[in-house]
């Protein structure tokens, strides 16, 4: 059983995470534009890597505590929790951020959303493909600069850095998921198509992450 702190941890983490991320996004999106919003979510990561990291190892994402699975450095035994405290952490995000934005009287979820994922633009296998070889490489890095012999420290601004890059590249694709906990999140209060979809920003983010975690593993480096 895991440590309590280790869960909380992860809920903190990946509200964090939403809510700087998806709350960019619906808050100051038409300011920041594509750059800002893939900006505030690599900080979010980097941020909470190092509140939190030495606590729970800072996983905030379902796809990459696979994954650390898949590299063998996470017990398949403590998944589960670790994963529900991330989808609870997103969900209660998602509600602060809309709790906020309804306090525009210019905004609605129904014309202006959550900043939840979607393929509308794309195809359905574009968006498959994009959320797999993503998260395969966020693994592969996160697995690089947490490795025993990378440089002490630099782990977080690696790991938020990719994931900036991770954004920029597939924010016009799927809005970016990389997680499943993040999709959730929204597409539970936005409904529809959203809802609908997030079975793809599951099943991806997860093939990706163990995928990366073990190609890594396998591949690259052994511990």
């Amino acid at each position: 059983m895991n440590n309590i702190r280790n869960l909380w941890a992860e809920t903190f983490g990946t509200f964090w995470l939403v809510l700087g991320g998806c709350g960019t996004a619906v808050l100051a999106g038409s300011g920041v534009g594509t750059l800002g919003i893939s900006i505030a979510f690599g900080l979010t990561v980097l941020t909470m890597a190092y509140a939190v990291g030495h606590v729970s190892g800072g996983h905030f994402n379902p796809a990459v505590t696979v994954g650390l699975w898949a590299g063998g450095r996470f017990p398949a035994k403590d998944i589960p929790l670790y994963v529900l405290a991330q989808v609870v952490g997103a969900i209660l995000a998602a509600f602060v951020i809309y709790w906020i934005a309804s306090g525009n009287a210019d905004w609605s979820l129904a014309k202006d959303g959550l900043a939840a994922n979607s393929y509308g633009k794309y195809t359905m296998a574009a968006a498959f493909v994009t959320e797999v070889v993503l998260t395969a490489f966020f693994l592969i890095v996160i697995m690089g600069s947490t490795h025993k012999l990378a440089p002490a420290g630099a782990a977080p601004i690696a790991i938020g850095f990719a994931l900036t890059l991770i954004h920029l590249i597939s924010i016009p694709v799927t809005n970016t998921s990389v997680n499943p906990a993040r999709s959730t999140g929204p597409a539970l209060l936005v409904g529809g198509d959203a809802l609908g979809q997030l079975p793809l920003f599951w099943i991806a983010p997860l093939i990706g992450g163990a995928l990366g975690g073990w190609l890594y593993r396998t591949l690259i480096c052994e511990d």
